[in-house]
């Protein structure tokens, strides 16, 4: 990770430890189960309540001043999205590690920042001098390509015909691949009775989102969805591909989509990323169908008070 920091609003110097912790593939939706981790904390210093994590790449050359990213995620598709484009920048950031399955993007001092109550966020110094909140990842990608990608490395130029289609793309995942995916996500592991309508409709839908993917990839030369490299097109989709199995949807179908899939992991921007602010074992969990199981029922309970939580407002 590039200078990341993990902490739990503060940041201090410590000695690192490790302990197992609870840590969740789910979106705040949510999409994807919690799963117990080995995951690295710094011990507490008496006069903070926080923790830390430090790393030792550098931060990349950008027109801000000096970047004071704080990312506030969880180990989830949409939360990896912004880990992974911050190290394909090189940029310096900090970690805030949201427990989703404690609410904790319903407290209220989360709520300043995103009133949604969702995960990821970001806040930065901008250009000005003044704290900017932001919130969709979406939103988050477009802000670190516009501000920090001078040199395109995970975008392209204003104005130009690559521009607008990797606009194209991030959009088409925000509204389609993402919602439908983690719908079928909830009807096929979380959902309190089986559904089959919700089941077959969701799973569906996502195949068909996938399939316009591979279709599209066939045709890529580049190997990439826009362009001849990497763009936060790609970045958007590549959490949603990779745990495809967890909504029921077989990659092995789209053999093009599967192949930019490994392609995108092969990436170091990509495989320090996905890990942030945990270790990110999605492939690893579901070769283990009965782990899987036992993991979609142990969220259920969570999910299903979030749910009424919600429903009350």
């Amino acid at each position: 990770m590039s200078g990341v920091r993990v902490g739990s609003r503060g940041l201090f110097n410590a000695r690192c430890l490790r302990r197992r912790t609870a840590s969740s593939f789910v979106s705040s939706s949510p999409s994807l189960p919690p799963i117990y981790l080995n995951s690295i904390f710094c011990s507490r210093t008496p006069s903070t309540s926080s923790y830390s994590l430090y790393s030792t790449a550098t931060a990349a050359a950008t027109t801000m001043s000096r970047p004071d990213i704080t990312l506030y995620t969880a180990q989830t598709p949409n939360g990896i999205k912004i880990s992974i484009a911050l190290e394909e920048l090189g940029l310096p950031y900090k970690v805030e590690k949201i427990d989703i399955t404690k609410n904790t993007q319903k407290e209220p001092w989360f709520l300043e920042i995103n009133p949604n109550g969702r995960i990821p966020a970001l806040t930065d110094t901008f250009t000005d001098g003044s704290k900017i909140r932001l919130f969709e990842s979406g939103s988050i990608l477009t802000y670190l390509a516009e501000q920090y990608d001078k040199d395109h490395k995970i975008s392209y130029p204003q104005g130009t015909r690559e521009y607008y289609e990797q606009n194209s793309w991030l959009y088409f995942q925000n509204a389609g691949v993402g919602p439908m995916q983690g719908q079928a996500n909830h009807f096929y592991r979380y959902a309190p009775e089986r559904i089959e309508y919700g089941v077959n409709r969701y799973i569906n839908e996502t195949r068909r989102l996938y399939s316009v993917l591979d279709a599209h990839l066939a045709k890529s030369k580049s190997g990439y969805l826009v362009g001849d490299h990497i763009s936060i097109a790609d970045i958007s989709h590549w959490g949603w591909v990779a745990a495809a199995g967890w909504a029921g949807v077989d990659i092995e179908e789209f053999p093009n989509l599967k192949a930019w899939e490994e392609r995108m992991a092969a990436r170091e921007g990509v495989e320090k990323g996905r890990h942030v602010p945990s270790p990110h074992t999605i492939k690893e969990v579901l070769k283990d169908k009965a782990k899987a199981e036992k993991i979609a029922q142990e969220s259920k309970g969570w999910i299903q008070q979030g749910m009424k939580a919600d429903a009350k407002h």
